[in-house]
């Protein structure tokens, strides 16, 4: 039996509590958004589909569920040029919503943005292990880095890294070719701007991660050990601690049961130093 909880159940939320369902992943489900309407219709939406499912909405419910997803709190907008801007609306949610998480002891995945601080934020003021804390974001954005060096007919190995942000680290050492400063430049310079098309065009995005989100829930579930790039809180990993970022993680029924450190390029390397800053300093203006 595997219980999933979902904290928010707006358009990403929503769609991970229905892809779930049918594929199998879970027994059952608790939901939870501050918006009363919406919640009464998804959940009469997911009932009147046919899946058999229960579903609650009772908050009691969270502290004995196996999986929650903290995706609650404002998304991004054409009027928010980066992730980090939705700080001072999104916080506020995570301080509200971590009464939920009282007594959890499954595992806790972050999809809110500022996604890596939301983490760092949960993982510390819920006390729940570091190890059963799993910001989502760099799954996406390796998609998108694929997406992009496949237009230049370069192959390999497509991670990002670093902040769920302007401050990502793609792992251009890992293709099949070398790529020069000057385009990593240009490349980045895309990837930073890969969602807004999609926010301008539709209000936000929805099956990138959903399905990733989804692949990530079956990671844990089925005890895969995927490899997969996802928010950690670091303790000393690629020399950082105090923060949340992204790394590769093996990834299953304990939820991060390893980290691996890469051999990163200099340009890499400075990169990840640079986003391990800049969510420290955010930290300690914000949350310390």
């Amino acid at each position: 039996m595997v219980r999933l909880g979902i904290i928010g159940v707006g358009r990403v939320g929503g769609e991970v509590a229905y892809l779930s369902a049918l594929l199998g992943l879970i027994d059952d489900l608790v939901l939870f958004d501050i918006v009363a309407p919406l919640l009464h219709a998804q959940v009469l939406d997911l009932k009147q589909s046919g899946l058999e499912i229960a579903i609650s909405t009772d908050t009691a419910g969270f502290k004995d569920a196996d999986i929650c997803i903290f995706v609650a709190g404002l998304p991004r907008n054409p009027d928010i040029k980066t992730r980090s801007d939705l700080l001072r609306y999104n916080l506020p949610v995570a301080q509200e919503c971590i009464k939920f998480l009282e007594g959890f002891s499954g595992i806790l995945i972050t999809v809110t943005n500022p996604m890596d601080i939301n983490n760092y934020y949960l993982c510390k003021k819920a006390g729940i292990p570091r190890e059963h804390c799993i910001g989502f974001g760099g799954q996406l954005d390796s998609a998108r880095f694929a997406l992009v060096v496949e237009r230049f007919g370069i192959t390999g190995f497509p991670f990002v890294l670093g902040e769920h942000g302007d401050h990502q680290v793609p792992v251009f050492s890992s293709l099949s070719q070398p790529v020069s400063y000057p385009q990593r430049e240009e490349i980045l310079g895309e990837l930073r701007g890969a969602s807004m098309e999609v926010i301008k065009g539709k209000g936000g995005t929805v099956f990138g991660p959903t399905l990733h989100i989804t692949q990530l829930i079956r990671a844990i579930t089925d005890n895969k050990n995927n490899l997969l790039p996802c928010s950690c809180v670091l303790n000393g990993e690629y020399g950082i601690s105090g923060c949340s970022l992204g790394v590769p993680a093996k990834i299953g029924r304990n939820g991060i049961q390893g980290i691996e450190e890469w051999d990163l390029d200099d340009w890499e390397r400075e990169k990840m130093d640079e986003a391990a800053k800049f969510i420290t300093d955010l930290i300690r203006r914000t949350i310390t």
